[in-house]
């Protein structure tokens, strides 16, 4: 208990760190333009699980806390006050007390209190009888209840301790919601507190923010207002970012082997090409047959060549992995030597001719091949490693047909178990363990797409969480990693990598090297035309 006390008081400390205003040389007004990659489904955050929201969505709300927008790698030691203005671990840490912002008001002129941090998690606590879909309600499964203690106090009641817990609530998924806003609203006319109020949203087509006038951090934001362009098809985006028509590209937009091409046409242009948090993975519907069959599950993970995905998308800038993003971008990921171990990652010939022994078991080979159709999402990210998993599945007997489906479309099927096999991308919000385990492998999570659902892992995932010595957490965490791949849980293909870039107008830009969901409030960048 005295280790515990020293790490609250110590995470008690970052709280009262006070929140950083902006410098005095930056220049107000004008609109930033960015191009956005894809139609998001809504605007309601709490209710969707991809980055086409959190991205154009996050700057018209507010958290408790958050990550700060100008360190680059996430982490606690990097969350920075918000709604809240200090916080305290209380109970044994059973107990996240927040001391909450006086005089903010939401865009409609109504004032925030506590209230509306208990109304927030009672939507999400309350699994998916108020929201459309809940999917992150994983994230809370050790959150007993949120209390509004006062009008400027707020208290997490947990039933273990979990240090965790406020990076989950930096996240930018986690906005507060109002309570005088029905549900339903945010979807399409969302209210929020943050720096930027939503003037326009047309379904493929453009999403328009304009400057909030009584944000409550004075003289922010700079801009008046940011303008998102939907447009499917990359090599459009690309040619019209080059040719200055954006001041942004999407900020996951640029694989590696595009960036050479915008250094070469627009060379005064800036990059970041980071580590994004979002693995490529194989989803396999256990309960659609033959694949109830374990084998074929088996052999479809075993054919996968992980380097050939790496060496074609990012020209060999990047390594196998298992759950956790792999180092040095990430916190968590399992040392090389461990990954080289796990079944289907080290000799791909070997683990093909396994395959095909398997296959050949349940009724395949070169005389009867399995004819499937493999699903993913209609966007560049996604169809790219799908060619190539069609390519690599033949080699066990497997002819797939590439089935493209649009993003709203494609949730709501991923989300019901409707498809059979599916190249998929999954994003930790968070690099952090309580995020990638109980989100993507919990028995009763909505983004455990293929149903994996392990009650002896879910114990180990609970220890794990409640654990302050991080060294011997970190041993816990590769345990686990190791144990989901050698079940073939959801096969990991590897981590991606990806640049977003701006025009050199564009002052004071900084993109987390570790996710790509938690630094979009824009709220002190500006234009210098």
């Amino acid at each position: 208990m005295k280790t515990q006390r020293g790490r609250f008081a110590l995470l008690a400390a970052m709280a009262a760190v006070a929140f950083a205003g902006p410098a005095s040389a930056q220049k107000s007004g004008g609109i930033l333009k960015i191009q956005h990659m894809d139609n998001p489904p809504s605007a309601s955050i709490h209710e969707e699980s991809t980055v086409s929201v959190a991205v154009p969505f996050m700057s018209v709300y507010n958290n408790l806390v958050m990550f700060d927008q100008h360190v680059p790698k996430t982490s606690l030691a990097s969350i920075v006050p918000d709604l809240a203005t200090k916080w305290e671990w209380k109970d044994g840490g059973k107990a996240l007390v927040f001391t909450l912002r006086e005089g903010v008001k939401w865009h409609d002129g109504k004032p925030f209190s506590a209230k509306d941090v208990a109304c927030t998690f009672d939507l999400v606590l309350d699994g998916e009888s108020k929201l459309r879909r809940n999917p992150r309600s994983s994230w809370y499964t050790n959150v007993e209840k949120v209390t509004a203690d006062s009008d400027t106090q707020a208290t997490f009641h947990l039933k273990q301790p979990q240090p965790s817990l406020l990076a989950l609530l930096a996240a930018g998924y986690t906005p507060i919601y109002a309570c005088h806003v029905p549900v339903a609203d945010y979807r399409r006319k969302p209210i929020g507190t943050g720096p930027f109020k939503l003037a326009e949203f047309k379904m493929n087509e453009s999403i328009k923010l304009v400057k909030n006038p009584d944000y409550w951090k004075k003289g922010l934001p700079y801009l008046d207002g940011i303008e998102f362009s939907i447009i499917p098809d990359r090599s459009t985006r690309m040619l019209a970012f080059v040719s200055g028509k954006f001041d942004m590209t999407f900020p996951t937009d640029v694989s590696i082997p595009l960036l050479k091409n915008v250094k070469a046409d627009a060379p005064k242009a800036q990059c970041t090409m980071r580590g994004t948090g979002v693995s490529r993975n194989l989803i396999v519907n256990k309960d659609a047959p033959p694949f109830d069959n374990p084998k074929i599950r088996k052999a479809l993970a075993l054919t996968l060549d992980r380097k050939a995905f790496i060496d074609i998308l990012d020209e060999g800038d990047g390594k196998p992995s298992g759950v956790m993003m792999p180092t040095p971008d990430g916190v968590w990921g399992m040392p090389d030597e461990m990954v080289k171990e796990l079944p289907g990652y080290g000799d791909v010939a070997k683990a093909r001719e396994e395959a095909r022994k398997l296959m050949q078991e349940v009724g395949y080979g070169p005389d009867k091949r399995l004819k499937i159709k493999v699903s993913t999402r209609n966007i560049a990210t996604f169809r790219d490693p799908a060619v190539i998993l069609i390519d690599q599945l033949k080699q066990v007997y497997v002819d797939g047909e590439l089935e493209v489906i649009d993003t709203p479309v494609y949730y709501n099927r991923v989300f019901k178990k409707d498809y059979v096999v599916a190249l998929n991308l999954s994003g930790l919000a968070v690099d952090d363990p309580d995020v990638a385990f109980f989100e993507t492998y919990g028995c009763e999570s909505l983004r455990n797409y293929n149903g994996y659902c392990n009650p002896a892992m879910t114990k180990l995932f609970e220890a794990q969480s409640r654990e302050f010595d991080q060294e011997k957490r970190l041993k816990m965490v590769w345990d686990i990693d190791r144990k989901l791949q050698e079940e073939f849980a959801k096969p990991i293909i590897s981590y991606g990598r990806a640049a977003g870039c701006w025009q050199p107008q564009v002052k004071n830009v900084t993109f987390h090297t570790n996710s790509i969901y938690n630094n979009w409030r824009f709220e002190d960048v500006w234009l210098d035309r």
